[in-house]
């Protein structure tokens, strides 16, 4: 008897095994959510706003903030960052929010406008944020190895803090950070509002490179963002207010720059308007947000949608068609 008992024991213990085992990568598939967009918004249970992109592999990862503000409270409430994924921009995949504000343990709150760039093989997601000791908002940077992190602090303190920009003289210019990479290697950072800062960063990514400079550029408020199209760069970001997305060229990313004028007209019932602009499979796509799903009237609760961006024959930018049935699926 004392023998069959053994392998009965050995036999459930390897059943134990199995089943926690397939319980804990349960566990991990239910942090993931499948999306099929159909049309604008295209994240319709959740609220997200400030959308910036970038492509890795052959995906295009997003990330978005995430508004949870109540509808008694008109005022901006963020504590955490979103992360999804996507092969054709049509199918989405939603992942366990890789990043949140108590991440950073010298931040406060407001978990505000981000961006993640890859460089040698790890991810920096660069974070507008509340600082906890130094009064104002501030810029942070945390890495991982997967775009979908998890994702921890790269300096256990700020980058860019406020008492470092003084252009302007309040507590919430040092916001929307984005990041380029330039065609010889070197990196930039450009920020801010009211005034528009940028600064090399170092190959480490996580230390500037020289001093804060700013670029001189017609209305500028806030959310900027800067790509490279064959020889020009392109300066977009948020102007006036309620916002518009207007964008100026240049030659050079340290300029001057060329103003355009108006990209992105004011989206529907959201004061602000916050872009990112990307190449995928052959086509170029502008991200940014409206408050389409937003019954309350407010402009605290806003959804990320995507329509195609198209450039004229002198490298000049059209001006963006929003509209509701969105993208199509990219081959």
């Amino acid at each position: 008897m004392m023998p069959n008992r053994l392998k009965l024991i050995r036999k459930l213990s390897v059943l134990f095994i199995a089943i926690a085992c397939l319980t804990i990568n349960l566990k991990g598939f239910t942090q993931e959510k499948f999306i099929v967009s159909k049309g604008n918004p295209i994240i319709t249970d959740k609220y997200t706003a400030d959308p910036a992109a970038f492509v890795y592999g052959d995906s295009v990862y997003l990330y978005t903030g995430h508004d949870v503000a109540p509808k008694s409270k008109n005022t901006y409430e963020m504590h955490d960052w979103l992360c999804y994924s996507s092969a054709d921009m049509v199918n989405w995949k939603e992942h366990k929010s890789p990043l949140n504000v108590k991440d950073f343990a010298w931040a406060k709150d407001d978990a505000w406008a981000s961006q993640v760039i890859e460089r040698n093989g790890k991810f920096y997601w660069y974070v507008a944020t509340e600082h906890a000791a130094i009064r104002g908002k501030s810029i942070g940077v945390a890495v991982a190895d997967n775009p979908r992190g998890p994702f921890k602090d790269a300096l256990g303190k700020a980058l860019i803090t406020n008492d470092m920009t003084t252009a302007v003289d309040i507590s919430w210019d040092d916001i929307d950070p984005t990041v380029i990479i330039d065609n010889d290697g070197q990196a930039y950072l450009f920020w801010g509002n009211q005034r528009c800062y940028y600064a090399k960063l170092k190959e480490n990514m996580v230390e500037l490179d020289g001093p804060i400079k700013t670029v001189d550029v017609p209305g500028f408020t806030e959310a900027p963002w800067v790509h490279k199209h064959k020889n020009w760069y392109y300066l977009s970001y948020a102007s006036g207010f309620p916002e518009k997305i207007v964008y100026a060229m240049s030659k050079n990313i340290n300029g001057p720059w060329i103003y355009k004028g108006i990209l992105n007209e004011i989206a529907g019932n959201s004061n602000t308007n916050h872009q990112s602009i990307i190449d995928f499979k052959g086509k170029s796509y502008f991200i940014y947000h409206n408050g389409a799903i937003n019954t309350d009237g407010g402009s605290y609760r806003r959804s990320v949608c995507i329509d195609y961006l198209n450039y004229n024959s002198d490298g000049s930018l059209k001006r963006i068609i929003m509209t509701s049935e969105g993208v199509k699926k990219a081959q």
